[in-house]
């Protein structure tokens, strides 16, 4: 089995009462995209800053590319890109300014940060802004600066908090395919975002952080079995059958919910065989001289099942004991 490039073992962190993080357990391997999703003070942001180094005070294990944090941090730091959430720099500088001195920061010298600094502007589409002051610039504007110097020293893991707030659709396009572009160039990517539909285009596994707590981590499809979450099968009639009634009869049928006069939304058992499903499904309604138009499955996507989880999660935690 391959050995992860980063490694949380009961992570937990308090701030004075309050649990932030509690017994935390995921990993990272080489190449990949890790989408990490959860509600506002589930304790995202806390995990980030952890892997970046910024908070030292924590309990637990935290392991990146075989260095131990935060007690070889400084190790750790050559290996990260790290984009906070809505970064802020000094008003008075300019975008060149600003990326020449944080790459500086991060041991790239002057002479190379000009041959570097040009093409990254382009691809995000600040070129011919290099001049341009800080306070001057948009909240979209300066996510983009935050991500090219997160980029600037080449970074074996790049770790990105809410990347793709602040940007318009083209700029969220433009940044996921980056994201994908650096994925193919052995760069392993964990970025947080309340932006589900974009984990789902680019993450290759998620994790979901809910109350402190690593409630599951996997691929969508995943996350669907484990979560017992089923799809739905949607019908479109050209003619209806003689009666309905046998809709709820189909194997696994869990419910009939009419959406038109014509179409309608079969939930199914997350057990049951969805093809012997479709196959009595047309049969049945032949038999009832009905006419279908369409048929076919529809999988729950990332908002449907993180949504379906939670509600469920949080009902059972709120169950007396």
């Amino acid at each position: 089995m391959a050995t992860p490039l980063v490694s949380f073992k009961n992570v937990a962190k308090r701030y004075y009462m309050h649990k932030a993080l509690v017994d935390v357990n995921f990993e990272l391997f080489e190449g990949e995209i890790f989408g990490f999703i959860g509600p506002n003070g589930a304790g995202k942001t806390t995990t980030l800053k952890i892997l970046v180094g910024l908070l030292q005070n924590f309990e637990g294990e935290v392991m990146v590319s075989g260095f131990q944090l935060p007690q070889d941090h400084h190790k750790v730091h050559q290996l990260i890109g790290y984009l906070p959430q809505a970064p802020e720099y000094q008003a008075w500088r300019s975008i060149e300014d600003v990326l020449i001195g944080l790459g500086q920061l991060s041991g790239v010298s002057k002479a190379e940060l000009k041959r570097r600094i040009p093409p990254l502007l382009e691809r995000f589409e600040l070129k011919g802004l290099e001049n341009k002051k800080v306070a001057k610039l948009s909240g979209g504007m300066k996510q983009k600066v935050g991500l090219i110097q997160a980029l600037l020293h080449k970074p074996k893991l790049l770790i990105l908090d809410e990347p793709l707030g602040g940007l318009d659709p083209v700029s969220r396009r433009k940044v996921k395919e980056v994201i994908q572009e650096l994925r193919s160039q052995g760069v392993t990517i964990i970025f947080s975002s309340h932006i589900l539909s974009d984990v789902q285009d680019v993450a290759d596994r998620i994790g979901i952080l809910h109350r402190g707590q690593m409630l599951a981590t996997g691929t969508l499809t995943e996350l669907k079995a484990k979560f017992g979450i089923p799809n739905d099968i949607h019908v479109v009639f050209s003619q209806l059958p003689d009666a309905l009634d046998y809709l709820s009869e189909i194997p696994g049928v869990t419910e009939v919910k009419q959406r038109k006069d014509y179409h309608f939304v079969l939930p199914l058992d997350p057990n049951q065989d969805e093809d012997t499903a479709v196959h009595q499904l047309i049969t049945e309604t032949l038999k009832r001289n009905g006419r279908l138009r369409k048929i076919g499955n529809i999988a729950p996507n990332l908002d449907e099942l993180y949504t379906r989880y939670i509600e469920s999660t949080i009902q059972r935690q709120e169950q007396p004991a």
